[in-house]
């Protein structure tokens, strides 16, 4: 049998793409150095597919920041701003993913959303009314020559019309419809150049093919591909869905001249059912997405052999493939020296997965493989797990009861309660929760790590750091302070190092957006917390001040959402093991005085099933009340914040009400504030904090800009309801430019807050 991957990460086995874009931000290299830098990358990932023994290795799976973006520019998708204010291609393309800011040019960077149910984020495309959208670019075609010339052929992947329309924004009047001949006609140029330059097959991925279509959805949908695939020639051409299944137009995608239809046979949980009922067309070749291109555990040889030997009972060709791209995976478990091999053994990461692709490939076609060596190191449990097994962990969860959701008195009491302890201000200002992670810090925690300081020198250290942080702030005059986070790598990690039931790896780094990577936990038992997180560093920073001072974690659902999760229970199960380990410390830093407390739920709408019938029953009725559980027993006078990071909230803005916070933060700067509007429709209880400027661009926002952002919110939320506040946590940025942006911020917020 025959193998495709989907995709490949891109940033290097060692983020050598991740370091030389960073490079070229930092004006170190030129484009031609990073662009050649780039090319070596490609080419030594589409060798190692081929060492492997793949027979479908992609191409056009690269991106020097985001895909989204690379298909908005091949097709001349541009914002008419960025077109007019830089001169080079490189230069609109970084602009538009990045903000662009000089003393003559200021340019706000695209909108960022999730990725489907992942943790990458997309640029969404902007299309004005006045867009002038034609094929222009050559990226496609260049990476495929590049790899022909090499000596390889490949697949070349782009993203299909119907999800790239449907994930656009836009800008003006016209719409979707209004477009459609346009894109149609840049499509076809694309089969026709790919046919020109006589490529086998071209890889179309539509994942929006797992949402929920209407009867107008699928139309669009048909009308574009019977007028597409006209230009097919002699282009065999694969239709790729992942994420889920295709139940809503299955009979509609069979029944088009496709060549190949790749279905994820790991969420898609309803394609083999489907495949059942409706057949699969003989004529056509079947990618079945076998091997999981988003987990880290192997592959379960006999699990994944009995379905193979269902499909080989069709009458078409079979091709096995990863569920999705394995952009979502760590590149390999060779750089992990530091597992224990009984632990490591159970692991695959995208190198190894294809390994799995290979030997499922040739187990597929084996009479009897029940004594191969490859099948018989890809079957059972891991006798490891005992070892993390807690049966007071597990006692206690299956012991909650109802009242352990419910936190006393009602949210409208509290907030009276809550203004008359914390005294604070109209439009109080404060931060996410992380300031800027210089070269000091990270050379702290890197010493530490080493051994060349001990815990005293490091915690010191981390005083000190507390200490300048506390008092920027002050100077800054925000109404409630953060500590920092200096003592933290990750807002994750951080707190899995501090639990039992993790595993740590030292590079199982993936691609969050552009050069921005991290580096999941892996949940491999029962989890419970040892002693205390976080209290002492947050004790301190408050002792250094009167004004109230947040106690930081991250919630229980960020936390399983942003881990690799166990597969051997359920994640309800997990998340509520997360969430007592998070209550104890919730209730310590109250005892410790802390009167603000955040808990961060920035993943919570990540794992949403796509599907809207599956929400409350797979995730929901879950979710809310993990976080619920966390602060359900504290005081009223104790103030609980949460925070979300880039997605769409409008279709569970009731259950965000329903987590009970006292207030919450949003990312929301990039989507213009247009979660706003399902605030105000929803008639939300909670306090809210929409970010009124956002921190994954190195632009400083102006105080007018940010006034103006202020203004916004206050015409739809009623201002005694509003908290003003970046986007996110500052980690990222550098020192100078958020001192910068927080003045502008403050000074803004004072403004308004005097006027009114």
């Amino acid at each position: 049998m025959k193998n495709s991957v989907t995709g490949f990460p891109r940033i290097g086995k060692n983020r050598e793409l991740k370091f030389i874009t960073e490079k070229y931000f930092k004006k170190e290299i030129s484009f031609d150095e990073l662009y050649e830098g780039a090319k070596n990358i490609r080419l030594e990932h589409i060798k190692l597919q081929k060492e492997k023994g793949i027979d479908f290795i992609p191409s056009n799976d690269f991106s020097f920041y985001d895909n989204m973006l690379d298909m908005a520019q091949l097709l001349n998708a541009i914002p008419e701003r960025f077109r007019k204010s830089l001169s080079t291609d490189h230069e609109i393309y970084f602009a538009m993913a990045r903000g662009h800011q000089d003393n003559n040019t200021d340019l706000k960077a695209l909108s960022m959303k999730k990725w489907f149910n992942t943790n990458y984020h997309y640029i969404v495309p902007e299309i004005e009314d006045s867009a002038d959208i034609r094929l222009t670019g050559t990226k496609p075609f260049d990476e495929y020559t590049e790899a022909k010339d090499a000596g390889f052929d490949t697949k070349p992947v782009i993203i299909g019309p119907f999800t790239f329309l449907k994930l656009c924004k836009f800008s003006g009047d016209k719409n979707i419809g209004d477009f459609k001949d346009k894109f149609l006609q840049a499509y076809a140029g694309i089969l026709d150049k790919f046919n020109s330059l006589e490529a086998e097959w071209i890889q179309i991925d539509e994942p929006c093919l797992v949402r929920d279509l209407d009867s107008d959805d699928i139309s669009f949908f048909i009308s574009l591909y019977e007028e597409l695939l006209g230009h097919k020639g002699n282009l065999k051409i694969l239709l790729q869905t992942y994420f889920g299944d295709i139940r809503d137009c299955y009979t509609e995608v069979i029944s088009l001249n496709l060549d190949g239809i790749g279905l994820d046979l790991i969420e898609g949980k309803e394609n083999l059912n489907l495949i059942k009922d409706h057949e699969f067309p003989k004529d056509k070749t079947l990618f079945a997405g076998v091997v999981n291109g988003k987990n880290i555990w192997k592959n379960n040889y006999g699990e994944t052999l009995e379905t193979i030997g269902r499909l080989k009972q069709l009458s078409c060709e079979i091709v096995l493939s990863t569920s999705c791209s394995l952009l979502h995976s760590p590149f390999t478990i060779e750089n992990e020296t530091e597992i224990r091999n009984d632990i490591l053994r159970y692991f695959a990461f995208a190198a190894e997965k294809l390994n799995e692709l290979k030997d499922l490939s040739r187990l597929g076609d084996a009479l009897d493989y029940q004594g191969d060596p490859a099948f018989r190191s890809n079957s059972g449990d891991p006798d490891s797990k005992k070892a993390f097994e807690h049966k007071n962990v597990q006692n206690a969860v299956n012991s909650l009861k109802e009242n352990d959701f419910t936190r006393l008195p009602k949210r409208s009491e509290r907030v009276v309660i809550q203004k008359e302890s914390l005294c604070l201000p109209l439009l109080p200002t404060t931060t996410i929760g992380s300031f800027p992670q210089t070269a000091e810090v990270k050379r702290n925690r890197s010493e530490y790590k080493k051994g060349i300081i001990d815990k005293e020198t490091y915690d010191k250290n981390i005083f000190e750091f507390i200490k300048e942080c506390i008092d920027e702030q002050l100077e800054l005059d925000l109404d409630v302070l953060v500590h920092g986070e200096f003592e933290r790598n990750d807002m994750v990690e951080f707190f899995g190092e501090c639990l039992e039931g993790f595993i740590f790896t030292k590079n199982a780094w993936v691609q969050s957006y552009g050069t921005r990577c991290v580096k999941p936990p892996i949940i491999f038992g029962d989890i419970r917390r040892r002693e205390n997180m976080t209290v002492k560093y947050i004790k301190y920073a408050q002792s250094l001040t009167d004004k109230p001072v947040k106690g930081m974690l991250t919630g229980p659902v960020t936390i399983l959402n942003w881990s690799f999760p166990r597969e051997d229970i359920s994640r309800r199960e997990i998340a509520m093991q997360i969430a007592l380990a998070i209550k104890e410390e919730v209730n310590d830093l109250e005892e410790a005085g802390i009167k603000v407390i955040q808990i961060d739920e920035a993943a919570l709408r990540e794992k949403l099933p796509i599907r809207k019938a599956d929400r409350y029953s797979e995730y929901l009725d879950w979710a809310i009340p993990a976080f619920r559980l966390c602060h359900s027993g504290v005081k009223p006078e104790t103030q609980i914040h949460t925070h979300m990071c880039y997605s769409e909230f409008g279709d569970i803005i009731k259950d965000i009400d329903n987590m009970d916070a006292d207030v919450i933060s949003f990312e929301a700067s990039r989507s213009t504030l247009s979660i706003l509007d399902d605030l105000k429709e929803a008639g939300f209880e909670t306090q809210v904090g929409p970010g009124v400027y956002d921190i994954h661009s190195p632009r400083v926002p102006g105080t007018d800009e940010i006034k103006e952002s202020i203004h916004k919110i206050i015409e739809k939320i009623n201002p005694e309801q509003v908290w003003v506040n970046p986007d996110c946590g500052l980690k990222t940025r550098g020192p100078e430019e958020t001192y910068k942006s927080l003045k502008n911020l403050t000074n803004a917020a004072k403004s308004v807050r005097e006027a009114l």
